[in-house]
């Protein structure tokens, strides 16, 4: 929500921009979901229709997200997904649903690739079982690297409320692997990271949580963190993003006191999607245009991402958009890029096309 915010601040401070013969301002109402399904479905009614809204910003969390898209297809709105990751979403192939950040199984194959190319051989796995993201990315990420011929000593699994991971690291520990991997939201991979560390598993750890090193460090420490790895989608890094985003780090540092979270660019990034499809279609009321417009774009010029176009537009034909991949490494309380990860977008479009969740 900041990230949107700070957007729109940005867009009518510079006197807002012009749709057909009207000078066009953003306004938003906004609400929280609190993550939960039912919570995320009355909010969506509440602003469709008692606030009367016609465009859907933010949506974090793939179970309120995936309820959400469940039912706006037949809404006469036009929802933008940020953050949210399970396939399902943009699979279902509702024609007024776009997503700027890509599924989690997208990245999770090139994640598997680049731990074989380690030189791993036994791999030891902890990861979250109750979030349909991070689910996604492991079976994939699994899937690759036993194409590559890698094996899987053990998945153990903990649930999204949990902090106590030492019972299943003890257990991997036993099995002796190359390699362990973790995933989950950030505290819990912390938590992962630190207990590993404790109980003396000396072996290299790739993971998946995104996590900025500030909301690492709340839990574990330099120490307990160094050396470890993040594979994921190249979200918000002002260091390997360029100027434009060391820009908008600084903006945001600014008005908010802290730096942003590595996804809040996903966030930041639909803002201007919406404006130039507006632009683009020369209405703020024709959604069958808009959507087209959208459905259409190039990508902004203020876009913080590494998007990927595909035929030299943002989103694919099932309204999702994709960036690059990348390897991260924490060293001396920081995650430093390593490499960029190889993608394939257009062959993970022509995979959505076949699948509806």
């Amino acid at each position: 929500k900041r990230a949107i915010d700070l957007a729109i601040e940005e867009i009518n401070s510079a006197g807002g921009f012009i749709v057909g013969n009207d000078t066009i301002r953003f306004d938003t109402i906004a609400y929280d979901d609190k993550a939960d399904p039912t919570e995320a479905t009355n909010v969506a009614r509440k602003l469709i229709d008692r606030d009367g809204v016609k465009f859907l910003l933010g949506y974090c969390c793939s179970a309120s997200t995936g309820a959400v898209a469940s039912f706006i297809g037949r809404e006469d709105v036009i929802m933008l997904v940020g953050t949210a990751g399970a396939r399902a979403i943009t699979a279902a192939g509702n024609k007024n649903v776009f997503r700027t950040r890509p599924p989690g199984d997208y990245t999770g194959a090139a994640a598997g690739n680049f731990i074989a190319a380690q030189g791993v051989k036994k791999l030891g796995v902890l990861a979250v079982r109750d979030n349909t993201l991070f689910v996604q990315y492991r079976d994939e990420m699994l899937k690759a690297f036993k194409a590559a011929g890698g094996e899987v000593v053990a998945v153990e699994t903990f649930g999204g409320h949990d902090r106590d991971m030492t019972a299943q690291l003890t257990k991997l520990r036993g099995l002796q692997p190359d390699a362990l991997f973790i995933s989950g939201y950030v505290e819990q991979a912390a938590f992962s990271h630190r207990q590993a560390h404790e109980l003396g598993i000396g072996v290299p750890r790739y993971g998946f949580s995104g996590g900025s090193p500030e909301q690492f460090l709340k839990v574990a420490t330099n120490e307990q963190m160094e050396g470890a790895w993040d594979l994921l989608s190249i979200e918000f890094n002002a260091e390997v993003l360029g100027p434009v985003a060391q820009a908008f780090e600084q903006r945001y540092k600014t008005k908010y006191g802290e730096p942003p979270s590595p996804n809040s660019a996903f966030a930041y990034d639909q803002v201007y999607v919406l404006r130039d499809a507006l632009r683009a279609a020369g209405t703020t009321t024709d959604l069958k245009k808009i959507r087209e417009a959208i459905a259409n774009l190039p990508v902004p010029s203020e876009a913080l991402l590494k998007y990927l176009p595909i035929d030299g537009k943002m989103f694919d034909g099932k309204g999702q958009a994709y960036i690059a991949n990348g390897a991260f490494q924490w060293e001396k309380g920081a995650w430093r890029f390593r490499t960029e990860l190889p993608s394939d977008p257009k062959g993970y479009s022509e995979y959505l096309k076949t699948i509806r969740n």
